[in-house]
Formats: structure tokens, sequence, C-alpha cells
């Protein structure tokens, strides 16, 4: 039988964590919130795997950078709630924040910009602030993908879950081919090329 590839299993082993963040739900694809997981798919996608296995509130799936096996992770919490489930992996791994990158949207960056962070707070975007809290660590290194500025009369909350215009979301595919290259970077110990590259 000729078919997809058979994923690592999820156990042992495991050096990193690299969570996107967004919302469950059919009605929130393509939805700006849900930019960590458009940049967690595509890392992926890159490496031949699906995140379709049940664990840890997420869907998760196992893929090597290098020496690394790596947990991929798609939160199933909903964001607000989203360090429930990784700090369940963390635990259950005993991998400390630094080898934990997390992919998520920031509004104070244009659609078409992105961000690595070695550490640092919330920056008002919820998921993260769920981790920080729930961790008790705000050194988790951020890879932070740009959904654009709100509208001035643009209620917050419906802003971060309108959905990109077509021209935006072929923008947020590119970008997200440069989260897979800061991701890998990060992964690989070079956190420091991955800002000079991307800052």
């Amino acid at each position: 039988m000729f078919g997809k590839k058979k994923s690592p299993p999820l156990t042992g082993g495991i050096t990193h964590i690299v969570v996107g963040l967004g919302n469950p739900d059919r009605k929130y694809e393509n939805t700006r919130h849900n930019a960590g997981f458009i940049g967690v798919d595509a890392l992926a996608e890159k490496y031949g795997a699906v995140i379709d296995r049940l664990k840890y509130k997420s869907y998760c799936a196992v893929i090597e950078i290098g020496e690394n096996r790596v947990l991929l992770m798609k939160p199933q919490t909903f964001m607000n709630n989203s360090g429930e489930a990784v700090v369940e992996a963390m635990n259950f791994y005993k991998i400390p924040p630094e080898n934990v990158v997390i992919i998520f949207d920031d509004i104070s960056l244009d659609v078409g910009l992105m961000r690595v962070k070695r550490k640092g707070s919330d920056g008002g975007q919820k998921g993260m602030r769920s981790i920080i809290y729930l961790s008790g660590k705000d050194t988790f290194p951020r890879v932070k993908i740009g959904i654009g500025h709100k509208p001035e009369k643009w209620d917050l909350a419906d802003w971060v879950l309108s959905r990109f215009s077509d021209d935006e979301r072929k923008t947020i595919d590119e970008v997200a081919k440069k989260a897979v290259d800061a991701v890998e970077h990060i992964i690989n110990g070079n956190i420091d090329k991955a800002m000079n590259l991307y800052n």
C-alpha cells in the first residue's frame, strides 16, 4: 500500500514543542486570530506531517528538525485557555519554556510582517496570556504574525475574528513560510539569526 508517510509516535524523546495558537471549529478557519494555526500547518506540510492526533487538549503531530524531535500542537481549548493544553504537554515531556516556540497573531503588525522574540509579555494576546499565567514563565520564544491594525470603528473581538481577504491570505501564506524558517532556526539553537533575519 502506498500512502501518506506514517508520522512518528507522540511519545518518547520529544525535545521541543511548537504551538500554533487559534480557535477550533470550522467557522474560525481563515480568521485573523488563527494565524498561529496557519503557521504551524505550514511547518507540518513542509515535513509531510498531518496534525490530526488528539492529545493534550490539542491536535498533535511529531516531526524531526535536525537532531530534534518536535511536537506540533494546535490547542483545541479556544484561544483564551491555550495555556491548559501547552502546560499539560510541557509537564508530560518535562520541556522548559525556552524549548517551546509559540506562533500567534499580532494586531500591532501589518499583514505581511513578522517578528521573532526570545521572551516577553503577552502583548495583549489572550492565548499567550493564558500560557504565561498557567506556566508562571514568560521565557517562551515566539513568532508573531501580523494580522493588521484594528480599524477605528471595529470592535477588537470582531476584528480578530474577521476573515482575511483573498489577497491578505496569499500574503499570510508567504509569511507562514518565513515563520517555518524562523522556527527551524530557533529549534536548531539560532534564535539570534532568526531575529536578525526577520525583525
